[in-house]
This record gives C-alpha cells, structure tokens and sequence, in this order.
C-alpha cells in the first residue's frame, strides 16, 4: 500500500488541477522557482550554522565546556560522559550522531550511558538550525523569547532523558 501512495498523491493533484482548469506546467515551474528562491535564501544561515559548530569543537571550547559543567549534571543526577552531546545536539545533528556513536563505541548500546544518549538524540532536537531555518526562512529579525524558551526544553529534554534512562533500563 506505501508504494501507492506517491502515485496516487500525484495522479489527483493532476486530475484536481486539470479539473480546476490549473497550468498544470506553469503551476509546476512557479512552485519549483519558490523552493529554489528558499533555498538559496536560507543557504547562508545554514553555512553560518555549520561553520560555528566546527569551529566549537575544533577549538577545544566543548572539551572545556563539559569540564566546567561537569558538577551540574552529576546534580542532575545525569552522567558527565553525556554532557558533549548535550552540547552539540541543539546544533549539529549529525555532529550529535557522531558523538552517539562513539558513546556507543566506547561503552556499549545495552550501557547507562548507551541508552541514555539514543534517548537524547532520538527525542531532541537541533534547536539552532531550526530556529536558524524557520526564522531565516520567513525574515524574522527579532524572534525574543524563541532561543530562551528552546533552550529551556532542551535542557527539560535532557533532563528527562537521564531520568528516562535510570528508569527504565
């Protein structure tokens, strides 16, 4: 059934368009011209994103960083090994992957901190890009309490991640 619904999705866009007397072409080419526009509209936030990421873990800062915060999260009650994943996940998705898969690596999936971490990366999210994205994507210059209260769920996300984690496993 999955693979029907492709075809099925396009034939009645096509059938309702040629019913509504719809450009079908014109239609195609307008819509296309707007994804590219939005693409290269967003583009540079997106380079700006990856950018500081590399440079946040090339210089050392998420090493010095973790160190720093180490105390909070054992108040947390959450492992310190996690903390620089808690760090690059609001910005990098796959930069959080890799971290999850070395965690995995270097402690193994059935671990503490194995579960914990797929827990984090499965239920967070790359806060940055996306506020970066939606944001860049619709001109919005002010965007007041949107980091705060993203960053704020993300460290409830993460909190309750650990817990999650000693609970259940």
């Amino acid at each position: 059934m999955a693979g029907w619904v492709i075809p099925i999705l396009v034939s009645t866009i096509l059938i309702v368009g040629l019913a509504r007397g719809v450009d079908l072409l014109d239609a195609f080419v307008e819509g296309a011209l707007e994804g590219v526009k939005l693409g290269v509209r967003i583009l540079p936030f997106i380079m700006a994103i990856y950018v500081g990421v590399g440079l946040f873990q090339a210089g050392g800062v998420m090493d010095v960083v973790s160190r720093a915060l180490g105390p909070l999260a054992r108040a947390l009650r959450l492992p310190v090994e996690l903390f620089p994943l808690m760090l690059i996940r609001p910005f990098s998705g796959g930069a959080a992957l890799g971290i999850v898969a070395d965690l995995l690596r270097q402690y193994g999936p059935d671990s503490l901190i194995g579960r914990t971490a797929s827990i984090m990366e499965g239920s967070s999210e790359t806060t940055f890009y996306v506020l970066t994205l939606y944001l860049g994507a619709v001109g919005v210059k002010r965007s007041r309490y949107a980091l705060p209260l993203c960053l704020l769920g993300d460290v409830v996300g993460f909190v309750a991640a650990g817990w999650a984690g000693r609970a259940f496993f």
